[in-house]
Parts: C-alpha cells; structure tokens; sequence
C-alpha cells in the first residue's frame, strides 16, 4: 500500500497518484476545471494533444503556475500524448514542441505513445477513406520510440512512455530501448482490473495510469443494459461503511494497489472529493470484493457503427493491441 500521495517512476520523478484527467472536457468547462483542481490541491493533470483543449489548458497554467502562484512548475506533474497520425520519427518533436507551445511550458514531466498503432500521417487527426474507414499507417511503435528517447535527450520531456499498449508491445519497446519506458497508461477499472498487465509492468519497473477509473458513463458507444460501475451494489455497500461516495472507494482502490488514476470531471465539488482518498483504508475483504468484480469489461475501444451496431475500428490493424490477452 503506498505510504505517500505518489509513486516513483524509474526516472525518479514523484508522480502523484491522483490526476485531473481533462478527456471529453470542453471549451470553457475546462478552464474551470483545471482551476478548481489546482486551487483544491491538485498536482497532476493528464492532457492529450487529440482532446484539442491543450490550448485552454495552457491559459490556465500561465495564470497559476509559477513562482508566487497557487502551484510552482516544478510542483506540477503534467502529461500529454502523441497522436496517430504523428508516429514517423521526423514528427515526434514538432509534435511535442506544439503541445508544449499550446501548454504554455517549457518541458513535461511525461509523454506517452497515445495508441501503438497509426493513422495516415498529416494534420487531420482521423483521416478516413472515401467510404468513411481510416486511413491507416504502418510505421512500427518502435521506430516512433527512438523518436521519444530524443525528447528526454533535448530535454524536453521528463520521461516517456506508452498507452493502449499490450504486454507483448511492452516488451518489444523495451527490448529496443536505450530510455525504458516509465508509465503504461490503460483503461483500468474494477470490471477491468488488468491484473496480469499491471504485474508485468512492475515486473519492468513501470508504473500503471488507469484512466476512466470510474467507468466512463460518458462513452458515446454505451449499450442501454450495460451495468453501471457508479451504481454497482457492492461498491455502493463498501462506500456506505466508510462514509465514502463510490467512486472515492474506487479510486481508493486503485491507489491502495500502486495504480495512478486520472478521473475526468468538470463538476467543482467531485474534483474536490476526487482527491479525498487518503483519509482512509479498504480492509483487505473489501480489496478482495472489489478485484472480484473483474469480467474484463474493456469500455474504451475505439467503435464505429456498421448496419446499426457498433464494431470495433482498428482490430484489423496489426498493431491493434487488444487482440492479445493483456
């Protein structure tokens, strides 16, 4: 169980375990919310240069980072990703440099590989085919990887990593690394534990980010039956004998196990109680309650409606990472 408010990457860095996930947070509410979290405590904020809200976010940190203001930089653990359509080597740092420009900083603390797979390369973030498929690229993750490593070199990031990779891909960046990756970014929630991902990450000496660790309610490809993470029953049980909302004991969950989590909100009073996880602990019952939820109940795969239901776009793409078992 973590004896502090972060973990240590392989770099050295502290990450703090609980971050501002900014995904889905549009123009004007996200302002508010970077705000709202910076004032309440917050260190961490997750960014991605395809949330196209960069830019607004950048704002935020010229008016309360730095010396003097509500968070200094060096206080401030700030992410962001590189798209699809930008995996050839000659674009990582152009790339980079223009999400540093957006963010009004000068180096971030990490930058992941958005997804392992690409997409045609060019300024459109999804370019598609006259018949509305993807144009895809094939550029292999690892050619974009020693790209990456030469950001740290410039030092322009802090430390690199990946998302949506699997454990195979892990490896694979790693067996042709100089600079190991330091972060695995993945959807992680109790109906999606990724057990055995989270233990081959540490087997490597990389930390785990799970992003919608509430389940993301949010999802435009949500089915009408599908269960509710929020709502589940023995989650609402836990969270009542602590005096806890559920999805404090859900984050409380994963922190208690090493995993960061980046809940998304605009809501003022959820991002204050978002960060309210360290004033208590789950018993190891109710850890044990909680993981036995798991039915690999992946939410987050990217989806596009054929004859009226949805499909999986990329699975098709020999990068696609969740063919593998994790």
């Amino acid at each position: 169980m973590p004896t502090s408010d972060y973990v240590l990457l392989n770099t050295g860095q502290k990450m703090p375990l609980i971050g501002l996930g900014t995904w889905k947070s549009g123009p004007g509410e996200v302002k508010t919310a970077i705000l709202n979290a910076l004032k309440n405590g917050y260190h961490h904020v997750d960014c991605a240069a395809v949330y196209n809200n960069e830019a607004e976010i950048g704002d935020v940190f010229k008016e309360v980072v730095g010396v003097d203001k509500i968070v200094k930089r060096e206080e401030l653990f700030v992410t962001s990703k590189l798209w699809n359509t930008k995996h050839h080597p000659e674009d990582v740092e152009p790339t980079c440099r223009k999400s540093l420009e957006d963010l009004k900083l000068t180096y971030l603390d990490l930058y992941l590989i958005h997804w392992p797979y690409a997409f045609q390369k060019g300024d459109n973030p999804f370019p598609v085919n006259p018949d509305g498929t993807i144009q895809y690229d094939y550029i292999h993750y690892k050619e974009t990887w020693k790209a990456m490593e030469k950001l740290v070199e410039k030092g322009l990031v802090k430390a690199i990593g990946l998302s949506n990779f699997n454990s195979r891909q892990i490896d694979e960046v790693i067996a042709a690394a100089t600079i190991k990756p330091a972060v695995l970014q993945v959807e992680c929630h109790p109906y999606l534990a990724q057990n055995e991902l989270i233990e081959h990450c540490q087997k490597h000496g990389l930390i785990v980010t799970a992003y919608s660790p509430l389940g993301s309610s949010q999802r435009m490809w949500k089915a009408p039956d599908e269960r509710e993470l929020l709502e589940d029953a023995d989650i609402k049980s836990i969270a009542n004998k602590h005096g806890k909302s559920p999805a404090q004991v859900l984050l409380r969950w994963q922190v208690q196990r090493g995993v960061v989590a980046i809940p998304k909100s605009v809501n003022a009073e959820r991002i204050t109680q978002n960060l309210q996880v360290f004033d208590f602990i789950l018993t190891e019952d109710e850890m044990k309650k909680i993981g036995s939820l798991n039915r690999n109940c992946r939410y987050i795969v990217p989806r596009v409606k054929v004859d009226n239901k949805f499909v999986f776009r990329d699975a098709l793409h020999p990068h696609y990472p969740f063919n593998d078992p994790y």
